[in-house]
């Protein structure tokens, strides 16, 4: 399933994951932490894979497009529990 989000807002919610919560995704996922790193807009392709993000010029840091949402549901589901917790 695809998802549309702005860049910005992608950016945000990796800004506001709680320390650790790259490596437990990509734990999870059995892939590297650059390759999550990617996924939220890093660039790093020689550690890390792509995963199937694109991202189109436009306001609010462009428009993104993602393939895959696993990585991006998991991150909102650590936004949700650390909002309950808190």
């Amino acid at each position: 399933m695809t998802k549309t989000i702005t860049f910005n807002e992608l950016r945000r919610i990796k800004d506001s994951l709680p320390s650790g919560s790259m490596a437990l995704i990509a734990d999870k996922l059995n892939v590297t932490v650059q390759t999550v790193r990617n996924y939220f807009g890093g660039t790093n392709y020689e550690y890390g894979k792509n995963c199937g993000i694109h991202i189109e010029p436009g306001p609010d840091g462009g428009i993104v497009i993602l393939d895959d949402t696993q990585i991006y549901d998991m991150a909102i589901e650590i936004l949700e529990k650390q909002n309950k917790d808190a």
